[in-house]
């Protein structure tokens, strides 16, 4: 394999030391300052690298359409006026290559993608290129968040061959879907120091036809060992490693890698990486009375504070972007992210329920507030993400952060108001320059902006604190408050007249069921029904469009259509692992939430299928895809790394304890031990690299809190005590409410509920745990206390 292009680029999300999770492997960032990209492949190939923008406009409407326009994709759909011959995933394209003998062009990005717009308007939509690709290639498009198993096993070929992976990726197949050749971005045209992706298609095709049998021989070795080293399985290993253990291991690889100033784990790129923030509060949480438990606390509250106060965060419309370019969360890569904003929500919320700190609950409200205004489904469900480009003015080429970013003179005159009683003549635009960082010149420096198309411009960042920048101007904390939040308001009035960027309308069963997590949690610690009816509202639409009641199955994914519909593909793309494990885990949120045991009867029936499509009987663990589902590819992967989602492995570690808590069934407890037996080598090799993993470990081995409520779901005392516990940081509990009713379902899974009485009459809770029973309690400061012990 040669290296072509100088120097490799880290892969994009790559911390820098000690194996950090990845926050993403998605394309890299418009302002990197290495811009180069590699490919890789089983015999020596070329390499490519990377280069200038792109717009997402779409193609010319007189152009004639490719077979992608019968797809429902917002991905394919913006491929279809392509002049490549594009295929759908799917057998007519593999039955295509082996009948003329040709090799597949596998390529693979999804909608919000910078660097896949880019990809396609200098190659995809070139008329040469794509005569070179549909000459020699079968040409096959893939959004990866449609097909995450095709995504992943051809990204872990990537990764594997070369130093990195990202999107767009691009890999070259035999026609038995084995890779040979695979890259990320590339430029059209030979550069200096790069080969373009013109050159890299000749040289491909002069290599399949003067060496195709090396070629075939070079696949089969290097898909040999991938299988070898992907496999996952529980061995001779009897039990999991130790949960203290192994909380240690990865406390010390964070806590190494942790930046002091800024928060984080990383220089640049950053990634909010919720995956770790939660375990450090679960960390801080068991280790209270040692010197690490605060340290850990103190490193996931500062960096929250540091990235709400940063411009990944959008301040004038809320929500996060995807991660940011430098290391003081400043300039962002602009794109939003469904997945980011209901972990997110969830993270900001525990960091309130831990601190008291009305701050984060606020930016916590802001998130849903975000996903509620722009990414809600009139149904109940939620949209993917929003494309970082946008035109600066209407009939404009596009350009990254166009939409969010501000020019002094802009501010100015929206916000010309003088300030009473300030200590020096001052403007309500003057004030919030001031306390967000913004200037004449622009506070995005020229490494971040390469290309120039953000000169002049500002992105928001909170760069004082309110009492600094009310002391500067001899004004009140109040007066200041209300000033900039008055403003804030003017700019997003404004905003709204500006080019909106590309809304990916498609619907995903896993980050929809995220999404009701977020929205369950933040309702039940803030106290406010009205979200934890928007989980409910998730959850039916769930229900009612993503879940076929004759196979108890999920569907992957559905898509806005017009006037509201919702639509499907057809044939259906079925459910994953991800979409079963993240579905269950907002179902159970949801029924702690609202207290409705429907939801937790559903999550019972879709662990069952789960558990029967998915689990590795022989190894231990899930698989990602089911088998019949991913037949052709040439490996069948578990997950094994916590990044910018969690795992679907370690989400249903957790949901197997819960579940085991809410029914008693054994089976789940089992499942459980033996899934975290499976990746034990994996924790004990890089624990960093799973700490969604490692809570569930310490979960199982410290045992649930089982906290039960006997009483009238509508009463006063009932749910003064559910607010209780749901005020309260507790990670490692089952939240069960007993009515009294013998017949109910949760009745009749823990037939002890039915002993359980009320003391005089009043709403009562009892706490069982490692196999003992509190006494019962009935007042809510008593049960915080206990639940504080």
């Amino acid at each position: 394999m040669s290296h072509l292009s100088s120097p490799p680029p880290k892969h994009k999300g790559e911390h820098k030391s000690h194996n950090l999770p990845r926050g993403s492997e998605r394309g890299s960032s418009s302002r990197e300052k290495d811009r180069s990209a590699t490919v890789s492949s089983s015999a020596p190939m070329p390499a490519g690298g990377k280069a200038s923008r792109t717009s997402c406009a779409p193609s010319a409407p007189e152009k004639t359409p490719n077979r992608l326009i019968h797809e429902k994709s917002p991905y394919l759909l913006q491929h279809a006026y392509d002049p490549v011959d594009w295929y759908p995933w799917g057998q007519e394209a593999f039955d295509k290559a082996k009948k003329e003998n040709k090799p597949i062009f596998l390529s693979v990005g999804y909608s919000t993608c910078h660097w896949c717009h880019m990809m396609e308007e200098e190659s995809f939509q070139n008329e040469e290129i794509g005569h070179l690709l549909n000459e020699d290639f079968v040409c096959v498009k893939v959004d990866r968040e449609e097909r995450p198993d095709v995504d992943k096993v051809y990204m872990t070929f990537v990764q594997a061959t070369s130093s990195g992976g990202g999107w767009p990726m691009n890999v070259w197949l035999t026609p038995s879907l084995q890779p040979f050749v695979g890259g990320t971005y590339f430029p059209p045209e030979d550069g200096l120091t790069r080969v373009g992706f013109r050159t890299v298609l000749t040289r491909i095709r002069d290599q399949w036809k003067q060496n195709k049998n090396t070629l075939l021989e070079n696949s089969q070795r290097v898909t040999t060992a991938l299988l070898a080293r992907s496999e996952i399985s529980v061995g001779d290993r009897q039990m999991p490693p130790s949960a203290a253990t192994m909380n240690s291991r990865c406390f010390q690889q964070l806590d190494e890698g942790y930046d002091e100033e800024y928060g984080g784990f990383a220089e640049a790129p950053k990634f909010p990486t919720p995956v770790i923030l939660n375990f450090l509060f679960s960390y801080w949480l068991s280790h209270r009375l040692t010197q690490d438990g605060p340290r850990a606390q103190q490193m996931a509250l500062h960096t929250l504070k540091m990235m709400a106060n940063g411009g990944i965060r959008d301040h004038v419309g809320q929500g996060f972007h995807r991660y940011s370019t430098d290391r003081q969360w400043h300039i962002p890569h602009f794109e939003k992210m469904l997945y980011d904003q209901a972990q997110l929500s969830v993270v900001y919320s525990q960091a309130f329920q831990i601190s008291g700190d009305e701050f984060y609950s606020d930016v916590a409200k802001g998130i849903l507030q975000y996903v509620t205004r722009s990414l809600s489904h009139r149904s109940g469900g939620f949209y993917s993400a929003e494309d970082a480009d946008s035109p600066p003015e209407r009939g404009m080429k596009p350009k990254e952060g166009a939409f969010y970013v501000w020019t002094v003179q802009e501010v100015q005159q929206l916000l010309p108001e003088p300030v009473g009683g300030a200590s020096e003549p001052l403007t309500a635009g003057q004030l919030l320059m001031k306390h967000y960082g913004l200037s004449e010149a622009g506070n995005i420096s020229s490494t971040q902006d390469s290309k120039g198309e953000l000169t002049g411009q500002n992105v928001l960042t909170v760069r004082y604190s309110l009492e600094l920048t009310a002391a500067r101007f001899g004004l009140d904390v109040e007066a200041v408050s209300t000033l900039l939040n008055t403003g804030l308001e003017k700019l997003f009035q404004a905003r709204k007249h500006r080019p909106k960027a590309h809304l990916d309308s498609k619907m995903l069963a896993a980050w929809n069921g995220l999404m009701v997590s977020g929205f369950a949690v933040t309702g039940a610690v803030l106290g406010m029904d009205k979200l934890v009816t928007q989980a409910t509202n998730g959850a039916k639409f769930l229900k009612r469009h993503m879940f076929d009641v004759a196979s108890g199955r999920l569907k992957r994914a559905c898509y806005a259509g017009s006037g509201g519909t919702v639509e499907h593909s057809n044939p259906p793309c079925w459910g994953f692992l991800e979409d079963y494990a993240f579905v269950v885990r907002g179902l159970l949120d949801l029924y702690e939430a609202s207290q409705e045991s429907s939801w937790l009867e559903w999550a019972l029936r879709l662990q069952d299928t789960q558990d029967r499509l998915f689990w590795d009987s022989r190894g231990g663990g899930y698989f990602c895809s089911e088998a019949e589902l991913g037949a052709d590819l040439p490996l069948r992967l578990k997950d094994d790394q916590d990044g910018a989602e969690p795992s679907a492995n370690s989400v249903s570690a957790h949901n197997l304890l819960r579940l085991h808590g809410f029914t008693g069934h054994k089976d789940w407890m089992d499942k459980c031990v033996c899934l975290l037996t499976a990746f034990s080598e994996r924790m004990r090799r890089v624990p960093v690299a799973l700490p969604e993993m490692v809570r569930a470990l310490s979960a199982q081995q410290q045992t649930l809190k089982q906290i039960v409520i006997c009483g009238d779901p509508q009463a006063k005392d009932t749910k003064a005590l559910l607010q209780c516990i749901h005020s309260i940081y507790i990670p490692n509990k089952v939240l069960i409410l007993a009515d009294g009713d013998p017949s109910s379902f949760l009745s009749r899974q823990l037939p002890f509920l039915s002993t359980l009485r009320r003391v005089e009459d009043q709403a009562t809770a009892y706490i069982f745990e490692n196999q003992a029973c509190s006494m019962p309690i009935t007042e809510p400061c008593e049960l915080r206390k206990l639940l504080h012990q």
